[in-house]
């Protein structure tokens, strides 16, 4: 069966969800102190982007190797990987709870180290311990929101945690706009991100642990009690009993409701369909592009032509904007046009951004401003070494300029318009200086282009296509999609399998566009984002409104998930396996 049992929830999820946490505000509470969480997870994503074009600036070695660019960035990812295993473990031993609170702790560390880092392995050190923080609340605030919500509003109020996501990666944008005229530039930036977890930490202390976790121990009161502040009088004794014979029929199963045997979670078909959904959503989340553009969005746009580091986080501020806005976008419609037509919609439009992005970029690169002769000899002390010896020096443009490595090269355009013939210069700091004082712009990451403006209109369509589908939808799939039983180490399976993606990701990005350009790393991404549409049609259910129980009926009679487009009534006969 697909669609709800609820069958007014199509037409009215996002004024139910209003509805509901309005006149019981105790449910709000609990998804928005989880959903902190979030709102970390955002932070570290987003506030690296920028805080890497000034620890470049401070550490010369980090500007010279790309290599070291990428492992800054993606040492939280390694860290996040082994946090989100570890958490997994956590979550079905300890509790959702704690393992937010411990969460919180490593967070704190992380910021601290950052903040007071003075070289680039202790800043490295402060991305591991980060990143244990962010891998463990990846997959526990949605998974905490979704055992505390009543089934009706579960996917909205889910969506409040990729929001907050969204908008941590926002006020990381924001942040780095502040500090970028401070002494201390990325200091302040990354030791900023201590402050959330201290408040995160004090509200969690005084909340309930997960009410389906204390039934899966045996604590049945304390769980009926939390349930009686979550659900309508009207419901809440029927949400009991279908958590108690779920229970109970697990533990029949299994012999022990305490044994989780990994073999046979593998050969249990419920969780194997789950697990194949899941963790596909999770890794094609991170391989159709994402984190490229949140990790390096400003390197992204000083690529597109624009030099200028606090342009470059300001043009950067606009996409995470609308990251955000598409996350609100996605909390009025995952309820009431469901999971998998969201996910759809959603990758179709990622296939014609990133076509549109891979299009712009090898025009921007392929029609650079040529180097001039006449241009570079009025800085003749400061000649790029490669270009005064190369024998067809009259070929060269700004792209062959950048390209130069003995020593690095920048391009010095034309006070006259930056499209025109300019120098190409060794690039240090006092060169840099002489090129802006005769108001000339300084390139070292991408050349001038009059194309530069549709880059930021592909990237802008990106984030719009992403934020409401693939953005939020997988981590609310993964939150509902498995036993509960197995809930805690699925999940965490899957939140690994989104870590390594994204590390595979964020480590070679930088890497590709040296190799074989922006353009064709793009298109890459737009190939990936056609599988990632087929896997969608083929291999993910559609949950929306469905109780948690009944999620797992619907993966015992269905292989395959072809027709997403049938409506929420059809009668469950019509589920066959494929």
């Amino acid at each position: 069966m697909e669609g709800g049992i609820h069958t007014g929830t199509d037409a009215s999820a996002f004024k139910e969800c209003f509805s509901l946490t309005w006149r019981n505000p105790y449910v709000l509470r609990l998804a928005f102190s989880a959903g902190i969480g979030g709102l970390l997870f955002g932070y570290d994503t987003g506030v690296i982007s920028g805080a890497l074009l000034y620890i470049r600036d401070d550490f010369e070695s980090v500007d010279r190797q790309t290599v070291l660019q990428e492992s800054i960035v993606s040492m939280a990812i390694a860290g996040a990987i082994i946090g989100a295993a570890v958490g997994g473990w956590m979550n079905d031993r300890y509790g959702r709870r704690t393992a937010i609170l411990i969460a919180d702790f490593l967070f704190l560390i992380g910021a601290v180290i950052m903040a007071s880092a003075p070289s680039a392995p202790l800043l490295i050190v402060g991305r591991i311990f980060v990143g244990l923080g962010v891998g463990m609340a990846s997959m526990t605030s949605p998974l905490y929101i979704s055992e505390a919500s009543p089934a009706k509003i579960r996917g909205a109020l889910v969506s409040t945690n990729g929001f907050l996501i969204t908008g941590g990666q926002f006020l990381s944008y924001l942040i780095n706009l502040a500090f970028t005229k401070a002494p201390g530039t990325w200091r302040w930036m990354l030791g900023v991100a201590g402050l959330p977890p201290i408040v995160q930490f004090i509200l969690m202390f005084g909340l309930p642990e997960s009410p389906r976790w204390l039934f899966r121990k045996g604590r049945e009161e304390e769980a009926k009690a939390i349930l009686r502040k979550i659900y309508p009088v009207d419901e809440v004794e029927q949400e009991i009993l279908d958590l108690k014979e779920s229970v109970e029929a697990e533990i029949r199963e299994e012999g022990s409701s305490e044994k989780i045997n990994i073999i046979k979670l593998l050969q249990t078909k419920t969780v194997r369909r789950g697990l194949t959904a899941g963790v596909g959503l999770q890794v094609f989340q991170q391989f159709v592009g994402i984190n490229t553009v949140m990790y390096y969005s400003p390197t992204i746009v000083q690529l597109a032509g624009f030099a200028s580091n606090r342009t470059a986080l300001l043009l950067s501020l606009v996409t995470a904007g609308l990251n955000a806005f598409g996350s609100i976008v996605s909390i009025y419609f995952i309820d009431r046009t469901g999971r998998k037509k969201l996910l759809i919609i959603s990758l179709l439009g990622l296939v014609i951004s990133l076509g549109v992005l891979s299009g712009v970029f090898h025009e921007t690169t392929s029609h650079s401003p040529v180097v001039s002769s006449v241009e570079t000899s009025h800085f003749s002390n400061y000649t790029c070494p490669d270009y005064s010896s190369a024998a067809n020096s009259a070929t060269w443009d700004c792209m062959k300029c950048l390209k130069a490595s003995s020593p690095h090269c920048g391009f010095c355009a034309s006070p006259t318009n930056k499209l025109l013939p300019g120098a190409c210069l060794i690039s240090n700091d006092t060169v840099k200086k002489q090129c802006h004082d005769e108001s000339r712009l300084w390139y070292t990451r991408g050349c001038p282009s009059k194309y530069g403006w549709l880059a930021l209109i592909g990237l802008a369509l990106y984030i719009i296509f992403f934020s409401p589908g693939m953005g939020t939808a997988p981590w609310i799939v993964n939150s509902e999609i498995y036993p509960l039983r197995f809930r805690g180490v699925c999940g965490g399976i899957a939140a690994t399998a989104n870590w390594i993606s994204n590390l595979i990701v964020a480590q070679s990005f930088l890497s590709l566009t040296e190799t074989i350009g922006t353009s064709w790393t793009f298109l890459i991404f737009g190939v990936i984002s056609v599988v990632a549409l087929l896997f969608v049609i083929i291999f993910v259910p559609e949950t929306k409104g469905l109780p948690i129980e009944e999620i797992e009926k619907m993966l015992e009679v269905r292989a395959l998930h072809w027709r997403f487009w049938e409506k929420s009534d059809e009668p469950k006969e019509k589920s066959q396996e494929v």
